[in-house]
């Protein structure tokens, strides 16, 4: 009679967003003052999901991780699904900085996720973890709704997505 209705929790980031600030960043720095004739190369790796900054100073890597996330906060890429690597000595005088991007919520994020649901006490709201998202289910469309409220005021280290509403 009455069938449930649910919808799907994930996160990630669009690759090709993440590509066109890159491109931007570039095009600033190449221009600015401070990074004329400095080592200063900013990678993508796509297949990797993964962004590679190189330069020659940890002053250089601060400006040039600024500009890059500038870029990627106006193209609508969620910081939060950065994972910032350590700032490391490289060979010729430089340093990197490898920044992995959170393309799929790992097990302990879901894990987080369906217990802080479970913590909200929802009525007949249930979250069952299927791979890397969560999908909630609920018979009433209103605790689905108020579920999604929630879930949103909590912190899990990255941006979510809510999707595959039925």
């Amino acid at each position: 009679m009455a069938t449930n209705s649910s919808f799907d929790v994930t996160t990630g980031v669009d690759l090709q967003e993440v590509d066109n600030a890159v491109n931007q960043a570039q095009k600033e720095i190449a221009q600015r003052y401070d990074f004329k004739g400095a080592t200063a190369t900013i990678e993508f790796k796509r297949t990797e999901g993964e962004l590679l900054l190189i330069t020659d100073s940890d002053m250089r890597m601060e400006a040039m991780f600024d500009v890059i996330q500038s870029k990627l906060i106006k193209r609508g890429v969620p910081v939060k699904n950065l994972d910032m690597g350590e700032v490391k000595p490289a060979g010729g005088d430089t340093v990197r900085r490898e920044i992995k991007l959170k393309m799929a919520l790992d097990s302990d994020t879901a894990k987080k996720v369906s217990a802080f649901l479970k913590d909200a006490k929802l009525k007949k709201v249930q979250a069952s973890i299927q791979g890397d998202q969560v999908r909630v289910s609920s018979p009433s469309k209103d605790d689905l709704q108020e579920a999604i409220a929630v879930l949103r005021k909590g912190d899990f280290g990255v941006e979510l997505q809510f999707g595959n509403f039925r």
